[in-house]
């Protein structure tokens, strides 16, 4: 399996090239030449093996799809130790739970960071590690996060032999919670930055750096943002294990709905569907920063100003260009790159947007690969916060409650068959975001022991403008 960027490199690489690169030569994403077919036997085959193998053999066996530069034996290995009840907390690794009459929520959030984000990274992690060691190399690891990312990422990676973490984050725009997740790590590996800015702000300063080549080289600058297609490939295998908990035969579809900042989540759901999972339709759900939904209502992409970008109850959503995007618009336009480049660099540079309304394609971006869209605000997220602890006394967070109240407004429309599943990707713990769960609510959600008093625990952080000299200057100093 090679892989091509979206804008035009088509230099062929394998797999563990663009596991330590991040983003191609040529500023664009990494996808495979082409994606894997699963036909109806080859889906029965990945059917039986999460049935009675588990998780880590479904993983291996999807992974193995795509990854054919590291030993059979060595990968199977990488997903045993990754996907284990010790770290995920449960056997099942992402279990269903059934709330309305065929509306699952699919349990992503039991890893050490009680966010999804986990799910990728501690395979991460594990195949940083190993090939690494296999070169003799380091890498040193640069990334933004609104949220979730960067500790999932500094959980993945601290203590980890041969890997440095560079995180930069908004100053102030997560919750107390997210903050004290990665800002109380004292691992001497982790390097938190905490940016005066928005989260567009942090990713700009990540494609900055890795577009600087030779400064990319020297200091062997890699990321874990999901711009790395590794990461990405990693969430693929979640949307088949909900497809064979919610299904009894391959001959039944589902639905996932997935609440979307950067694309990433429901990118993943995306490849799934092109490899031939029966996924029905795909539904990003966005918060009041809606910049994903606005494309599928109306075929325009408008990337926010730093000053239109909402700080809402639903942070990891606050989110103004999404980095990911971009794979999908490549397969929309039938893999046209220089289009593609088209679009990203000279119409988002001079204009702050791209239309594609009149473009024949927009159609297909519903018909063709089944994409809805639809947007929940703060008022929104506290009533889907009560109504289901009230009927199912289950408690969500604040953007799983963002996905259930589009995954509902969808079916109210009519816009999906009601007797197809319909399956919310639940993204983290709600104690991740007290602050809106006790509005909502009026009680604390429940705290795993480990992070009893963190927001007390001290704290090792740098704040810094968003300044890209500023920022190379003190990856120099550490790394040296």
């Amino acid at each position: 399996m090679n892989y091509l960027s979206t804008r035009g490199d088509n230099m062929p690489r394998k797999f563990c090239e663009i596991l330590l690169e991040g983003l191609a030569p040529d500023g664009g994403l990494y996808l495979p030449q082409s994606y894997p077919h699963i036909n109806d036997s080859a889906l029965q085959k990945l059917r039986d093996i999460h049935d009675k193998h588990g998780y880590a053999d479904l993983a291996f066996a999807i992974l193995s799809l795509y990854i054919d530069d590291i030993p059979a034996a060595d990968l199977q290995a990488i997903c045993r130790k990754t996907y284990t009840q010790e770290v995920f907390g449960t056997k099942d690794i992402v279990p269903l739970k059934e709330l309305d009459d065929k509306v699952y929520l699919e349990a992503l959030s039991n890893g050490p960071t009680l966010a999804f984000k986990d799910m990728a990274m501690q395979l991460l992690g594990n195949l940083f590690e190993y090939e690494l060691a296999r070169r003799h190399e380091e890498l040193n690891i640069f990334g933004a996060t609104s949220g979730d990312t960067g500790s999932a990422a500094e959980y993945a990676m601290r203590g980890k032999r041969g890997v440095r973490v560079f995180m930069t984050s908004p100053q102030g725009r997560m919750s107390a919670f997210q903050q004290a997740q990665m800002f109380s790590l004292m691992d001497a590996n982790i390097h938190n930055i905490a940016i005066e800015g928005v989260f567009v702000d942090c990713q700009d300063l990540v494609k900055a750096v890795s577009n600087d080549l030779e400064f990319k080289k020297k200091y062997k600058i890699g990321t874990v943002n999901s711009i790395n297609w590794a990461r990405l490939l990693a969430q693929v295998v979640y949307y088949f294990a909900g497809y064979f908990q919610a299904t009894g035969s391959n001959a039944e579809k589902v639905n996932f709905t997935v609440p979307s900042g950067n694309f990433g989540n429901v990118c993943a759901g995306h490849v799934a569907r092109m490899m031939g999972l029966p996924i029905d339709k795909l539904i990003v759900a966005t918060n009041e920063n809606d910049v994903l939904d606005e494309f599928f209502r109306t075929g325009v992409y408008r990337v926010r100003a730093t000053k239109d970008t909402h700080e809402t109850s639903s942070p990891s959503m606050d989110i103004s260009k999404a980095s990911n995007f971009e794979r999908f618009v490549f397969d929309l336009l039938g893999r046209d790159a220089a289009k593609t480049k088209d679009l990203f660099t000279t119409q988002l540079a001079k204009n702050g947007q791209f239309d594609l309304s009149q473009d024949a394609v927009f159609k297909d971006a519903a018909s063709k690969f089944g994409f809805l869209s639809g947007k929940s605000t703060h008022a929104d997220r506290l009533n889907t916060i009560r109504s289901t602890y009230k009927d199912h006394a289950v408690m969500i967070d604040t953007h799983t409650a963002d996905g259930l109240k589009v995954a509902r407004d969808v079916l109210k429309a009519g816009k999906v068959k009601k007797d197809t599943a319909m399956i919310v990707l639940e993204t983290a713990l709600p104690i991740k975001f007290a602050a809106t769960i006790v509005e909502a609510l009026g009680t604390e959600p429940d705290r795993p022991a480990k992070f009893e008093g963190i927001e007390a625990l001290p704290k090792r952080v740098v704040n810094m403008p968003a300044d890209v000299a500023q920022l190379k200057a003190f990856i120099a100093k550490q790394c040296a």
